[in-house]
C-alpha cells in the first residue's frame, strides 16, 4: 500500500537546523511531484516547498525563500527538507505529500512536528 512517513522534526533553538525525511513506498516514487507543507496551530496548511518528479524544478513560499532547500533522490524513494535559520514562526506539524500531475493521485504522510523555541 501507498506509504509517506515524515521523520527528522523535533524541538531546535532559533538559528538553528533540521532537516526532514519523506520516504515513500507503494507508488512510482520518480513520476510524482513532491511537496512539503505545514500547519501550525490555529492557522491553515501551507506550501513550503515543491521539486518536480525529476528534480528540474523547486519552488518555494516567499516565508523560507534562501533559509529551507528541498531535494530529492529517486533512486531512494526519498524527498528531504533542509531548514536553517529557523524561527519560532516555523512551529508547524510538516507534511510531505505526493502528487501526479495531470491525476486526482494525491498521497499524504502522518506528519512530523517541528519545534523552534528557546
Amino acid at each position: 500500500q501507498v506509504q509517506l512517513v515524515e521523520s527528522g522534526g523535533g524541538l531546535v533553538q532559533p538559528g538553528g537546523s533540521l532537516r526532514l525525511s519523506c520516504a515513500a513506498s507503494g507508488f512510482t516514487f520518480n513520476i510524482y511531484t513532491m511537496t512539503w507543507y505545514r500547519q501550525a496551530p490555529g492557522k491553515e496548511r501551507e506550501l513550503v516547498a515543491v521539486i518536480s518528479s525529476g528534480s528540474y524544478s523547486s519552488h518555494y513560499a516567499d516565508a523560507v525563500k534562501g533559509r529551507f532547500t528541498i531535494s530529492r533522490d529517486n533512486a531512494k524513494n526519498s524527498v528531504y527538507l533542509q531548514m536553517n535559520s529557523l524561527t519560532t514562526e516555523d512551529t508547524a506539524v510538516y507534511y510531505c505529500n505526493a502528487r501526479r500531475i495531470g491525476t486526482t493521485d494525491s498521497y499524504w504522510g502522518q506528519g512530523t512536528q517541528v519545534t523552534v523555541s528557546s
